[in-house]
């Protein structure tokens, strides 16, 4: 489809590897886990559960005083655009570029104030929350405070469509520069929903891994005989978008270049993958970037380690690439860094964003016995480098049936 191109000139990171987006990236290349075992809940509650999370503190980068009126999601976007306004060269006295959009994905908003509003009304009996509540619960706090914070007065929007939240927000980040809407965005996603109240309702599902005789770090095992599920995870991953023209009247680097999205429903069930869905995401995407199946050397997959998804990705991906499917590396990172719902789209974005500038494929960690049904180059335990990749994919399938691709080309 014709348009400006789009370059992706920064990135900000609140990870469970880390904040600086080398180091991550190199931890994720030699396969590192930032999988625990976590005790969760109140004591006569509580149990052990496998997490990514982080020992975040803002430190002295929001101040006390901005911080009452943030969720833990928020404060993670605000630090995470703001290491990606650095990055790109963007941040000038604390403040963004005014006239950018704010595109962010968040599924759930300040989870852990909403538990904590039930628990002052069902355990200390009282209808006396804190007047904060309802704007810290919203799913739009990360995008709102990032405007707030930064200066930035562009369309600010949030796309909270579970899984695929952030991936989407990226992808109508891209549409609106490629089109002419904007010329500068800061796109991405934020979610910290790890409060118990939360663990437990996941749990509920059961979809949750379990720990692996080779400990914690190895439970999250996509593709492998022996998955048993997907670990959560939390964090926040920003990307500076600009057009090309505003990117080189400034002179700014080029980390990847976003070529095409593509979107679809399953209309199918609320919590079963369906491949008519996955594939159609995929087909739209690389019709959308005019690039053929051929031409793309690696995937970013979905995968989340759930015995019923990875095979149904796997599926979709031989009906998109035919033959070529058995040349195109794939691996989910989600084995390292767990699955972080709202933002997992845009951590992995950005991931793949790494793959392409520095010509490296990470690797699926853990995968010691590949499922007969995931029976691709799913990049077993160690990353690779690959001088030639030119092209590639990051997908985010969510609950309720949303999905969608994101192709990328090195810049």
């Amino acid at each position: 489809m014709g348009g400006r191109r789009v370059f992706v000139t920064g990135l900000g990171l609140v990870s469970p590897h880390g904040e600086d987006p080398a180091e991550v990236f190199e931890r994720i290349c030699l396969g590192e886990s930032a999988i625990r075992l976590v005790r969760s809940g109140v004591p006569e509650l509580g149990t052990d559960v496998l997490l990514a999370s982080i020992d975040f503190e803002p430190g002295d980068r929001i101040s006390k005083a901005d911080l009452i009126f943030m969720a833990r999601a928020a404060q993670m976007a605000v630090v995470a655009t703001r290491n990606a306004l650095e990055d790109s060269g963007l941040l000038a006295d604390g403040r963004g570029p005014e006239e950018a959009g704010v595109y962010m994905g968040c599924g759930l908003g300040g989870a852990e104030i909403l538990q904590r509003s039930y628990s002052t009304y069902f355990e200390r009996r009282s209808r006396r929350v804190r007047p904060t509540t309802v704007p810290l619960i919203m799913a739009s706090g990360p995008a709102s405070q990032v405007c707030m914070r930064f200066g930035i007065r562009g369309p600010a929007h949030t796309y909270s469509i579970a899984c695929a939240s952030s991936s989407v927000a990226i992808g109508e980040a891209f549409r609106s520069i490629r089109d002419g809407y904007s010329d500068v965005v800061i796109a991405g996603g934020a979610e910290a929903m790890l409060n118990d109240g939360s663990v437990a309702a996941w749990q509920a599902v059961g979809v949750i891994a379990k720990e692996h005789t080779d400990g914690a770090g190895a439970s999250c095992r996509p593709f492998d005989l022996e998955r048993t599920g997907l670990v959560l995870g939390e964090g926040a991953a920003t990307l500076i978008l600009e057009s090309e023209e505003r990117a080189a009247a400034r002179g700014a680097e080029l980390l990847a270049e976003i070529v095409g999205f593509g979107a679809s429903s399953d209309a199918h069930k609320l919590t079963e993958p369906s491949v008519d869905g996955q594939e159609l995401a995929m087909r739209k995407a690389l019709e959308d970037a005019g690039v053929s199946a051929d031409a793309v050397g690696y995937i970013n997959a979905h995968a989340t380690g759930t015995p019923a998804g990875d095979p149904v990705e796997i599926e979709a991906i031989k009906r998109v690439f035919g033959a070529a499917a058995q040349r195109v590396a794939v691996s989910s990172t989600k084995s390292m860094h767990g699955h972080l719902v709202g933002a997992s789209g845009a951590l992995e974005c950005a991931i793949t964003t790494l793959a392409l500038h520095q010509s490296r494929i990470p690797p699926t960690a853990h995968l010691t016995v590949s499922d007969p049904a995931c029976d691709l180059d799913c990049v077993a335990t160690v990353g690779r480098d690959a001088p030639d990749l030119e092209t590639a994919l990051s997908n985010s399938f969510a609950f309720g049936g949303s999905n969608a691709t994101l192709v990328l080309r090195r810049a």
